[in-house]
Order: C-alpha cells, then sequence, then structure tokens
C-alpha cells in the first residue's frame, strides 16, 4: 500500500520525537539531556543542544517516563549473574566526568570492567562511579563483580591506579597484574629531558618487541644500563615497575598485543567520551550511569554477535601456564583443550 506524504515549507509529518524507535544510548542520551535542562544545568548550553537535537520541547513526564524505563534496563545490566566465566583476563579502567555535586561542579570516576569469557567473546562485566579511584571504592566494586559470579581470572590489565591495584590483590588472590605499557612510557617520559623522550621511548617501546619471553627480559635488562648513564631516575623507575610491565610474558605470545596495555579500552572509551561529551556537565551521579550505562549496553551487546575477540583453544592454554603443577586444575584445563579441538 503506498501512502503520499504531504510536504511542507516547514517541519514535518513525522511524529513527535518521543515515538520515534531510538536505541537505549540514545533515548539516554535525550533523558540526560532533559534532565540537564530541568534541573538549570548550564541552561545556555542545553538549550543550544535541544535545538541542535530538534526538540523543540518536553514534559516533566515524558522525562519521568523516558528515565524511569532506562534505568530499570541499566540496573539490570549491571547487575546480571556473570555465567560466562572463567574470565581469563580482566581490564579496568577509568573515566573523569564532571557532574554537580551539593551545589558545585566536581569531578567523579567511571570505573568500567570489561573481560574475555570462556568463548572467546568480550563481555562488560560491571559500572561504577567514585569519588576518587581509592581503593575502598575500587575493592566493592571488584567483590560486587565477584558476588555475582566472576571467576578465574589469570591477569589484570589497568593503569597504576593505586587504588584499583589495592583492590585487585584484596579480592582476586592469584591473579598477576599487568601495568598498561602505554601510560608508563608516559610517565617514565617526565623523568628524562623533553629532547631525549623520543628516544627513550623508543627504547621502552623496543622491550615489547621481542619475540619471547626470555629475550623480553634480556632486552629489558639492556635498556635498564643504558639509561642508567644518563638518566638514572629513569633507569630506576623502570627497574623498580619490570614485574609489573612484563606480567604478560607468562601468557601466549597471540595474546600479548591485547594483554600489555589497556589500549583494547581505548575504542570503548572514545564511544563514552563521544556521548559524554554532548552533555559536559551532569546533575547528578544517576544521570552518569543512565547514560554511560546505556552505552555500554549497545556495545555489550554488539560484541555478543560478532567475531570471537580470542580463541578458545589459547584461552584454555593460558590457564593452563598459571596452574602449571596443580594436578587437579591442570586435568580441568586438558579437558577445555580436548574440547575446543
Amino acid at each position: 500500500m503506498s501512502l503520499a506524504i504531504p510536504k511542507l515549507r516547514e517541519g514535518t509529518y513525522f511524529p513527535d520525537w518521543l515515538l520515534t524507535s531510538r536505541r537505549r544510548a540514545e533515548r539516554a542520551l535525550m533523558a540526560v539531556v532533559a534532565e540537564c535542562y530541568v534541573k538549570g544545568v548550564s541552561t545556555r548550553r542545553v538549550d543550544g543542544l535541544v535545538k541542535t537535537l530538534g526538540i523543540e520541547g518536553i514534559s516533566k513526564s515524558q522525562v519521568s517516563s523516558l528515565a524511569k524505563s532506562l534505568d530499570e534496563a541499566v540496573e539490570a545490566f549491571r547487575s546480571r549473574p556473570l555465567d560466562r566465566g572463567p574470565y581469563t583476563y580482566l581490564w579496568l579502567d577509568a573515566l573523569e566526568i564532571r557532574c554537580r555535586e551539593a551545589g558545585r561542579i566536581c569531578s567523579v570516576a567511571a570505573v568500567v570492567a570489561t573481560a574475555v569469557n570462556r568463548d572467546g567473546r568480550r563481555e562488560i562485566l560491571g559500572l561504577d562511579i567514585f569519588t576518587t579511584e581509592d581503593g575502598a571504592g575500587g575493592t566493592a566494586f571488584l567483590r560486587n563483580l565477584v558476588a555475582r559470579g566472576l571467576s578465574g581470572v589469570q591477569l589484570v590489565m589497568s593503569v597504576d591506579h593505586l587504588g584499583l591495584v589495592q583492590a585487585v590483590r584484596a579480592t582476586l588472590p592469584g591473579a598477576a597484574w599487568q601495568r598498561c605499557r602505554t601510560h608508563f612510557v608516559r610517565n617514565l617520559q617526565t623523568h628524562v629531558p623533553k629532547p631525549a623522550q623520543p628516544m627513550v621511548a623508543t627504547l621502552v617501546r623496543s622491550i615489547f618487541a621481542q619475540p619471547s619471553a626470555g629475550e623480553v627480559k634480556a632486552q629489558l635488562e639492556r635498556v635498564i644500563e643504558q639509561l642508567e648513564g644518563r638518566f638514572p631516575k629513569a633507569a630506576e623507575v623502570l627497574a623498580d615497575a619490570a614485574p609489573d610491565i612484563t606480567a604478560f610474558c607468562s601468557f601466549p605470545t597471540e595474546h600479548w598485543r591485547q594483554i600489555w596495555s589497556n589500549n583494547p579500552q581505548e575504542r570503548l572509551n572514545r564511544e563514552i567520551r563521544r556521548r559524554t561529551d554532548v552533555v559536559g556537565i551532569f546533575p547528578n551521579r544517576e544521570a552518569i550511569i543512565r547514560l554511560v550505562g546505556a552505552v555500554l549496553a549497545e556495545q555489550h551487546d554488539e560484541w555478543q554477535v560478532c567475531h570471537r575477540y580470542m580463541g578458545t583453544e589459547l584461552l584454555a592454554k593460558a590457564r593452563m601456564t598459571v596452574v602449571d603443577g596443580e594436578d587437579d586444575k591442570k586435568e580441568e584445563v586438558i579437558g577445555e583443550l580436548v574440547a575446543a579441538s
């Protein structure tokens, strides 16, 4: 059946924006913008943003109904059971986001946990908001993940935030910690003069270009020796961080590019930033969780239908290298290898 749509000089006959089919993340953005507008946060910027999105007006009842449905969906996503373990690799990252609290603008940390499940697919495990990335908040976050079913973690990747590192050691005993090499190189460059920073960065990156664990450690020693003469402080920092930046060596070489840094998180972080930068200053923490949680839920769904991030056989091999010497666990992992092949 063919329908003729009247042509107007201005506007359109298309139904109101609230009736339009939208993705969860887009509906979350609309709800956050509306909430900012209602609460008077950055009024001039939000007014311009609302007009850019084509929204002429929105009632409080529309905001309430839309936000309620999103809150329920996001909370269900954040509290779902984690039953696709063991989760061999776990990435932790935090993004700084501004919001209003007690009548002032402050910065909070949105911490996101992602992992690879037993099928080799990536999962977004959780999201939480901290005032600061301290040990108490990180420990509570990871304990919640463990209570929901997080298990089998052998390696955790994150930047060198003291709170996150302490939380990993307190809640995930037996898991190794890999310090993000990208952030480490940036930190190391602060201990050398600016003209020498590119050279030092190249030297450190040569450590990770080696084909085997033995050659990685040999190159690390050579780089430390080269730095001791000209930049003793940088050499000391590198030597102290050596166990943390080379933890990836205990795992299959095929996984090294994914596990020696937090770079796999960068694409996800850019997607979050693309949405949060539109809002700028959030009216409260609930609005942050609503928008970021909806974005993460959409990304999680996409990961479940795309190709595997890692092969199941290599994941079983990674677990075997860690449980070497423990007969019961070794037999279990061998069974996984046979099933995978």
